[in-house]
């Protein structure tokens, strides 16, 4: 009797310890499961299709999704308006905070924060951000029929140019050039995107755009190198590459303050085409993100692509572009005040 109840103890242990093993064994094949096997990820898009940020998005989209473990499918989502004004207060404040959601928009929205512009709803300092392809160029450009062909002739003659609506480059440079240096750009508002620009320039409606240099690459490389459009100058402090003997603006600008202020609204500059999930994310799927981010910028495929569209890669990590932002920040209140007053755009 009592080696039967001790055999039965014995059993009882027994089978306790291979339950506890069996539950392990089964948390442990979950844990190797990958979180993103079997899912769909959104990457929000915040410029109209055929756009460069358009472009890009879906090239990325393509490709990413083979190195995250798993191989989620990413499913591109356009939700242009107010120059990625949209799409940013979208992702900081709507989308899912659980890894499945990330997006691309303007690399203008952190400036727009700092400067105070109506409707901005997120802090680009709690963006998570996860890394740009590109670098850009910042330019200025007429064509050859415009009665602008240098930027001397900007002080005396005028030059309509393509607005996407307040916050954009493409409206917010002209206003500024012209309060601040005393050019004679006029901002033709009413376009939705760089797309209808160009298409507006075709039909004569205007005659020049201010844009990031690389929305003439890709399905408008021709327009350069075939003489269709002319760049006027470029917005850094260092030497246009692209196309010898092209000046940059700083070569009219004559106060110190003035050259503070256009280096701040150009800041924004190295940030290239920004990608970046919402706050609150978990810092591991973040990792996951980014690692497959860089890892998609190596591989061939994706470099074919990119290539075949006329685009070059050049790759900005998230932690750098936080960086970036900071930087941003970081500019003198005087500046920024006046920045915001030339922008022409009003404060909450």
């Amino acid at each position: 009797m009592r080696m039967s109840c001790g055999r039965s103890f014995l059993s009882a242990i027994f089978l306790i310890f291979a339950i506890i093993l069996g539950l392990s064994s089964a948390r442990a094949q979950n844990m190797e499961v990958p979180f993103y096997k079997d899912k769909q990820v959104r990457l929000i898009i915040g410029s109209p299709v055929a756009s460069s940020y358009d472009l890009w998005a879906r090239i990325v989209a393509r490709h990413m999704g083979k190195h995250i473990p798993g191989n989620p499918v990413i499913v591109p989502q356009n939700m242009p308006g107010s120059d990625g004004l949209v799409a940013g207060n979208y992702i900081y404040n709507v989308a899912p905070r659980d890894g499945l959601a990330f997006g691309t928009f303007s690399r203008n929205l952190p400036a727009r924060a700092l400067l105070k512009q109506p409707s901005v709803m997120y802090d680009p300092l709690k963006f998570e951000w996860i890394g740009s392809p590109e670098l850009v160029n910042r330019i200025c450009a007429a064509l050859p029929t415009a009665p602008v062909k240098s930027p001397e002739d900007l002080f005396v003659s005028e030059l309509l140019v393509g607005g996407v609506g307040a916050g954009s480059i493409q409206s917010t440079m002209p206003t500024i050039l012209n309060k601040l240096l005393g050019m004679k750009f006029k901002v033709i508002e009413g376009y939705r995107g760089g797309a209808e620009v160009f298409l507006a320039m075709e039909r004569g409606e205007i005659h020049g755009v201010c844009l990031s240099y690389s929305q003439l690459k890709g399905p408008h490389a021709s327009w350069v190198s075939s003489g269709k459009i002319r760049v006027l100058f470029n917005m850094e402090t260092k030497p246009f590459t692209e196309i010898p003997g092209v000046p940059n603006i700083y070569k009219y600008v004559k106060i110190d303050e003035h050259r503070q202020i256009l280096e701040f609204v150009n800041s924004s500059i190295e940030m290239g085409r920004p990608f970046a999930a919402p706050p609150g994310v978990p810092a591991h799927l973040i990792s996951v993100l980014r690692k497959a981010f860089a890892a998609m910028l190596q591989d061939p495929e994706f470099i074919l692509e990119v290539e075949k569209q006329g685009y070059e890669i050049a790759y900005t990590p998230g932690e750098e572009i936080r960086s970036l932002v900071q930087k941003i920040y970081a500019a003198p209140a005087h500046v920024i005040e006046r920045a915001q007053e030339l922008s022409g755009v009003g404060r909450d």
